[in-house]
């Protein structure tokens, strides 16, 4: 009998249930900081957990979250609340142009928002997986997302998808995409950073 399409449906079903439970955990602790607090030590603890997963580490999750959560809070405070707050400044221009019909305007504020996200995209994998200062980190990412435009296409088409599923399916939002971005944007930034270090050191060392 053949059991490839049980085993191949036990780990879809694991892994959906895994980014359920990281969706979850990343939903309370930011809530348990007071959402300003809360989200930028929740977002590196789920990278974290995201990037251990990829690795195929075996470990309990909500125990390692909280010790994440816990030794990120500096470094995840200083790291995102600052990409946040330019993401509504930059919605909030978008919108307002919008509203007021000039297009130019309202196409710059879309076109630094997106760069804004694949900044973020490749600059929070970066940091669970790099030993980086915050200093570094923002410049590291930028100079990747110029350097790998079909990577950045990549990462866009996947956050663009989740969001449009996102919207149309608002349970899916909750329950399932927060989770499903960080672990897809960790899983695919380990490949291009593993790609990009061989070429750049093609001897192994």
């Amino acid at each position: 009998m053949d059991t490839g399409w049980a085993v191949k449906l036990y780990s879809f079903a694991d892994e959906v249930l895994w980014v359920i439970k990281l969706n979850a955990l990343w939903i309370l602790f930011t809530l348990l900081g007071g959402v300003a607090l809360g989200i930028g030590p929740a977002t590196l603890a789920a990278y974290s957990l995201a990037r251990r997963r990829s690795s195929d580490e075996s470990f309990h999750a909500f125990p390692a979250f909280q010790a994440a959560f816990r030794r990120e809070f500096r470094r995840g405070t200083l790291l995102v609340l600052p990409l946040l707050a330019a993401a509504i400044v930059l919605i909030g221009n978008y919108l307002y142009f919008a509203a007021l019909g000039a297009a130019l305007p309202r196409l710059a504020s879309l076109v630094a928002l997106v760069a804004l996200g694949l900044i973020a995209a490749y600059a929070f994998p970066m940091a669970v997986h790099y030993d980086l200062g915050i200093r570094m980190l923002l410049p590291k990412a930028s100079l990747v997302a110029l350097a790998r435009p079909a990577s950045s296409l990549v990462l866009l088409f996947v956050a663009v998808t989740i969001a449009f599923v996102s919207v149309k399916f608002p349970v899916f939002g909750f329950v399932l995409a927060a989770g499903a971005w960080i672990h897809l944007d960790t899983w695919l930034c380990l490949r291009f950073f593993a790609e990009n270090d061989a070429r750049l050191h093609p001897s192994g060392h």
